[in-house]
């Protein structure tokens, strides 16, 4: 069996054990896939879409589990305007995690995210970084620090800064 295949198969026990309806497919990446979901109309009045995201690998599943969990803890919904997913439930056997869908503005993906201390990168590391994301951002990268700001004050270091993962008002 291929991971993808390995991935699908989590994503399809999650959903059975939850009574969800496993949907698209919405995002891959190096750390795991993203399926919409849906509530199944029996289960209530109206069904609720979710998004599940299935990790592959355990250490950056506790990680963006864990950043949920504070940020939840915190009653974090946005930061600074941004959507912020809310997590409805996770299953550590799977290594799955459910959230609340988003829309734009948002900030999400928190799986390369660091808790209660920064990344131990060297200064040199750590300016090619800001120069290589000044420009991703251009003129949006003060909004984009100020969240990283906000994030910080959590004790949340985000690693994974790109537009995919931080999208503002166009």
């Amino acid at each position: 069996m291929s991971f993808k295949e390995e991935l699908l198969r989590r994503a399809r026990e999650y959903t059975q054990r939850r009574g969800l309806v496993l949907g698209d497919e919405l995002g891959t990446g190096v750390h795991g896939t993203v399926f919409a979901t849906e509530s199944q109309p029996e289960k209530g009045p109206a069904a609720v879409r979710s998004a599940i995201k299935v990790h592959q690998r355990q250490p950056d599943y506790l990680r963006e589990r864990d950043v949920y969990l504070r940020l939840r803890d915190q009653g974090v919904k946005s930061i600074r305007d941004c959507h912020v997913p809310q997590l409805l439930h996770f299953d550590d056997e799977l290594q799955v995690l459910e959230m609340t869908v988003v829309t734009r503005p948002y900030v999400l993906d928190f799986a390369g995210a660091f808790l209660d201390q920064p990344p131990d990168f060297s200064e040199e590391v750590l300016a090619e970084w800001r120069a290589e994301k000044e420009e991703q951002f251009g003129p949006q990268w003060p909004e984009v620090v100020a969240i990283l700001g906000v994030l910080e004050s959590y004790g949340i270091y985000l690693a994974d800064v790109n537009p995919n993962n931080i999208w503002l008002s166009d």
